[in-house]
């Protein structure tokens, strides 16, 4: 199963819990992790880290992160939409817990792991932006853990504002093999949030993944606020937003390698100057 419908993926507090083992499939899942948490005003929630490492990320509202010896209080924001926040790292083998006064929607991305580093907070001014590409492919990526910005173990994380109407994940690339100096080994979750006003209808967007070999994973499908792609193999993009309508999304990546890093193939057919 690689597109998870809004609500096809929620377990217990979680309106979306994509787990190392948890979602069967061919190649089986077995690296990235993605879950997210809505709490009600006053919710507390506490959870087991095992042997993964993991981001916490106010998606709405602010929360604070309680481990053991250190509180974390995360600012957050009011939406995806409203800029970057602040998180809150927490290692493997640790018992933490978020509380809320105000409730809210938080991200938990995590990764299998092997060291066990410190818990950390991310402050919101400190996460790199970039401008990535041009003309209709133009979009925002919000760089707070992508490899190289902040030390992980092998969690690479990073969030992608699309304007309505343009592409991203564009040229179509993948990272589904390890070649050294040219390519790694990266599982990949897309969890998606579609703007609009209030009152108005409800967004959506595209989101294509094309085999990179026999048998791979090969999906169009259409991608609203809550939905999530998984992306074991393949070369994948473009993410298309409807006009009017920006898109978000949430990217979580993991792989088996020894070096934590995100290098990537272009489809051949697909390189062009200005839109990477």
């Amino acid at each position: 199963m690689t597109y998870l419908p809004r609500g096809s993926a929620a377990e217990g507090p979680y309106a979306l819990h994509v787990d190392p083992d948890r979602i069967p499939g061919k190649p089986p899942w077995s690296r990235a992790g993605l879950r997210v948490l809505e709490l009600e005003p006053g919710g507390r929630h506490a959870f087991d880290t095992g042997g993964s490492e993991w981001i916490v990320l106010p998606l709405t509202g602010a929360c604070s992160v309680h481990t053991p010896g250190r509180i974390i209080e995360l600012r957050g924001r009011e939406s995806v939409f409203s800029g970057a926040s602040d998180f809150a790292y927490v290692p493997r083998d640790t018992r933490a817990e978020i509380a809320s006064g105000a409730g809210g929607r938080f991200a938990l991305a995590g990764a299998k792991c092997g060291r066990r580093l410190p818990v950390r907070h991310g402050p919101a001014p400190e996460v790199p932006v970039e401008d990535r590409g041009s003309g209709t492919s133009a979009r925002q990526v919000r760089n707070f853990a992508a490899a190289g910005t902040f030390d992980c173990d092998q969690l690479i994380a990073v969030e992608v504002i699309t304007p309505g109407g343009n592409w991203s994940s564009y040229p179509p690339h993948k990272h589904d093999e390890h070649r050294p100096g040219e390519e790694s080994e990266l599982e990949e979750i897309y969890y998606f949030e579609i703007d609009g006003p209030p009152d108005g209808p409800e967004g959506y967007g595209y989101q294509r993944v094309s085999p990179s070999r026999p048998g791979g994973t090969d999906l169009l499908t259409e991608v609203r606020t809550g939905d999530a792609v998984l992306v074991p193999d393949g070369w994948h993009g473009p993410s298309i937003a409807q006009p009017g309508h920006a898109m978000y999304y949430l990217n979580v990546m993991a792989g088996p390698g020894e070096e934590r890093e995100w290098k990537i193939c272009f489809h051949p057919d697909h390189v062009t100057e200005g839109y990477r």
